[in-house]
Order: C-alpha cells, then sequence, then structure tokens
C-alpha cells in the first residue's frame, strides 16, 4: 500500500533518527554535557550528593519517635564488639552496615497490647493476638477470661541481651508468662467470686504485681492488665446466673421489707408531727380566745368606771345646783330670771292703785313684789 509524504512511526516504535538528533553528541544537550561548565561544576556537585546518598544509606541509620536503637558491633572500626549499653534514641545515628560491620536493632517505645481473646475481631488493631486464658476457680470449675495487659519496653539492652531481636520480647518474655500468673491468681476465686467486681480486681492487681517481679529481669514493664470477658460452661453459667437471680430477688425482697418499714416510720414521724402542729395550733387558738377575753372585760372595767365617774359627776353637778338654789342668793337669781322675761315682753298692765297697786319707780316695792331679798 502506498504512502504520500514522509514515513511516520508508529508511537510505540523509537525513531533512533530523532532520538540522536535530540540527545546525541551534536544535540544541545550532547553539547552541555561534554561542555568545561558541565566537567568543572555540574558533575562535582552531582557526584558529592551521590557520594553522601550512598555514605547515608550505608552507614547512617535512623530512630523514629516511637522506637529504641540498640547497636551491635561486629568488627570494631569505631567502637568495641559486641552489644553496647547505650540506648539511641529518635535521630539520625553512624552505623557501619556494610559487610555487616555494625547494626541497629530497633525496638518499640510506645504501649503494646497483648489480648488474650481468642478472636482477632474482639481485639484492638494492633494488639498480639492470643487464646482466651482457661482457668479453673478454687471450686473446680472453668471459665475462659479475656484478658488485654498493656506493657512497654523499660530497658531495650536487657530485652535485646536477655530474650533477642525483634519481636521476641513478646514471644519469649510476656507470652509464656501471662497464662501461668493469670491461673495463679484469678484460679483462687470461686465461680460465684468471679461476679465480685472488688475481689475480682485486686486479683488482677496481683496478677500485675507478680508479672512485674518476673519480667523486670527482662526489661519490661506491665502498665494495665484488664479483664473484658469471662465465659463459664453454658450449664454452669445458666446455674450462676439463676443463683444471681434468685440472691437478687432475695435482697430485693429485703429491701422492699427495709423499705415498708422505714415507710411505717417515716409515716408516724409525720403523724407525730402533726399531732403536735394540731395542739399548738389549739394552744394558739385557746391562747387568742383568752386573750380576747381578757381584752373584752377590761374594756368593759374601763367604760363602767367611765360611766360612773359620769353618773357621779351629773349627780355633783345636781347637788351642786340645788345647793345653789337654796342659798343667799337665790332670790336674786329668781329675780334676774324673772328680769329675763320681762326683757322679752313688749306690754304689760299692771294695777297702779289700791292695795296691790304697782308703781314702777317704787323700787322696794317691786322687790317686795318679786320676793326678791336683799
Amino acid at each position: 500500500m502506498a504512502h504520500d509524504g514522509p514515513f511516520e512511526p508508529p508511537d510505540n516504535v523509537i525513531d533512533l533518527e530523532k532520538f540522536r538528533a535530540q540527545w546525541g553528541p551534536q544535540s544541545p544537550f550532547g553539547q552541555f554535557v561534554r561542555g568545561d561548565f558541565f566537567r568543572k561544576v555540574v558533575f562535582p556537585i552531582l557526584a558529592v550528593v551521590v557520594g553522601l546518598k550512598l555514605l547515608i544509606f550505608f552507614c547512617v541509620t535512623y530512630v523514629r519517635p516511637n522506637e529504641y536503637g540498640i547497636k551491635a558491633v561486629r568488627v570494631p572500626v569505631l567502637g568495641a564488639r559486641g552489644v553496647h549499653k547505650e540506648v539511641y534514641h529518635t535521630g539520625f545515628h553512624l552505623v557501619l552496615k556494610p559487610f555487616d560491620l555494625e547494626e541497629m536493632y530497633l525496638f518499640p517505645k510506645d504501649l503494646q497490647v497483648l489480648d488474650l481473646t481468642g478472636a482477632r475481631e474482639e481485639s484492638a488493631r494492633e494488639a498480639t493476638v492470643g487464646k482466651a486464658a482457661h482457668i479453673q476457680t478454687s471450686d473446680g470449675f472453668f471459665v475462659d477470661v479475656d484478658v488485654s495487659i498493656l506493657y512497654k519496653i523499660a530497658d531495650p539492652y536487657l530485652v535485646f541481651t536477655r530474650l533477642g531481636i525483634g519481636r521476641s520480647f513478646e514471644t519469649n518474655g510476656i507470652v509464656p508468662k501471662a497464662e501461668p500468673v493469670l491461673k495463679q491468681t484469678l484460679g483462687e476465686l470461686t465461680t460465684e467470686e468471679f461476679y465480685n467486681s472488688p475481689l475480682r480486681s485486686a486479683k488482677i492487681q496481683l496478677a500485675k504485681d507478680l508479672l512485674n517481679r518476673d519480667l523486670a529481669e527482662y526489661g519490661l514493664q506491665i502498665d494495665q492488665v484488664l479483664v473484658r470477658y469471662f465465659r463459664y460452661t453454658e450449664e454452669i453459667q445458666k446455674n450462676v446466673e439463676e443463683k444471681k437471680l434468685k440472691d437478687q430477688l432475695v435482697f430485693k425482697n429485703q429491701a422492699e421489707g427495709r423499705a415498708a418499714t422505714e415507710g411505717a416510720k417515716l409515716k408516724k414521724v409525720i403523724q407525730q408531727g402533726q399531732a403536735t402542729v394540731d395542739i399548738k395550733l389549739q394552744e394558739g387558738r385557746a391562747y387568742i380566745t383568752t386573750k380576747d377575753a381578757e381584752r373584752d372585760l377590761y374594756v368593759r372595767t374601763k367604760q363602767a368606771e367611765a360611766d360612773l365617774l359620769v353618773k357621779l359627776a351629773e349627780a355633783k353637778k345636781t347637788q351642786l345646783r340645788n345647793d345653789a338654789l337654796q342659798g343667799a342668793g337665790s332670790d336674786r337669781m329668781v329675780g334676774l330670771k324673772m328680769a329675763e322675761v320681762y326683757k322679752g315682753l313688749e306690754l304689760i298692765v299692771l294695777p297702779s292703785d289700791g292695795t296691790n297697786g304697782v308703781n314702777p319707780l317704787n323700787l322696794e316695792q317691786t322687790m317686795k313684789l318679786f320676793e326678791i331679798k336683799k
């Protein structure tokens, strides 16, 4: 099949002519590489960078923030042969790795978890999983206990020298010790005592103390021992639960009895208090009645005394008036009264002759007429 124009190779075919034109000795890149600037400046810098990279790769080890480092020297080039007691912390450290002259062994610094559960899905993601602790109680029954043990490496040098490298601190250290100690401490409990939280916690604390005592020589330290769950066989579990329910029913009845007794006492106290209040109210009402009667008696007494004084004063007034009317001046007072009577008269006709004639100009006769004494 004929083609018009120049031939274009497919994309998956390398055109050597184009490659030589772009990267060959006559290309700009080729001239740059063959130039003095590249040989005197760029190439030495690249050589130094590559050399530093190789030096770091072969002679430097980085210890991360959550790790310890222990150095082991096989050929004493820069230090003494053997395992160094110095613990290397976070940072870059000189280690001659070529030909296995020296090596840095790393151990975790953060908390480690050993889950004795028997099920991966029930444990923490970072935890090491083992089967549940199978413990025989003091009364002869068996119980499977799910336990989580939190621990850490306290002395990585002891871990390295006594237990080994890698996860040997787990397989050779904590795992062989954990279940025997748990059997020793929790095995002192009876079937029912497993449900007694304070007593169970005391045995767990004892297990923690024993593990710390046994693992101290290996550089390990137990932080917490936590019981997550415990399982009996179905028959034993059912019997224990039934007994617990019966015990709870007894406790419930006892509590209700005590509550009824205390309720009766409370009711009696309330009744006594109400009776005392009623008595005090009656005493108050009687006191008010007595005081009201005393007040009324006092008011009536004082009113009677006042009425008596008024009556006596009026009697005294009448007596004094009578005495005054019977005295020497009584006739004059009568005359004065009669004069007041005359004062109101405009005309009076009196005889002026005879024996009983009245002469108004005769004062003595007028006084005698009205019986006025001198």
